[in-house]
């Protein structure tokens, strides 16, 4: 099986729904990290003090014939299309381990599909 890392940064109000939205179309999970991060627009300030959006940065490790479903659940789910939403991208996977309790699933999902 060939894997691929889909990074999705967005405001904290939509990594729920971005999550959700991506289980629907086939992952089996994501890892939520806390971020913040610096964008073409100046963060707005108060009293000389920075206020910074929170984000979170949501992993999701796929099988490689599921990344375009999942990627369309979350920009649909996210509402990328809006500005300063977020931001999803795919990276490759060389290797991986630690999915042996996943593959079991990965492979019904593949005969189910069949």
């Amino acid at each position: 099986m060939r894997f691929k890392l889909i990074i999705a940064t967005v405001k904290t109000d939509v990594t729920d729904s971005i999550v959700d939205a991506a289980k629907e179309a086939g992952a089996t999970g994501a890892t939520i990290i806390p971020s913040r991060g610096t964008g073409i627009h100046e963060a707005k300030t108060f009293f000389g003090l920075t206020l910074e959006a929170q984000t979170d940065s949501v992993l999701f490790l796929l099988e490689e014939h599921l990344v375009d479903r999942v990627m369309n659940a979350i920009y649909e789910a996210g509402h990328f299309e809006k500005p300063g939403t977020g931001i999803a991208f795919v990276l490759p996977v060389d290797q991986a381990v630690g999915l042996e309790s996943q593959i079991e699933s990965f492979e019904k999902r593949l005969l189910k599909e069949e």
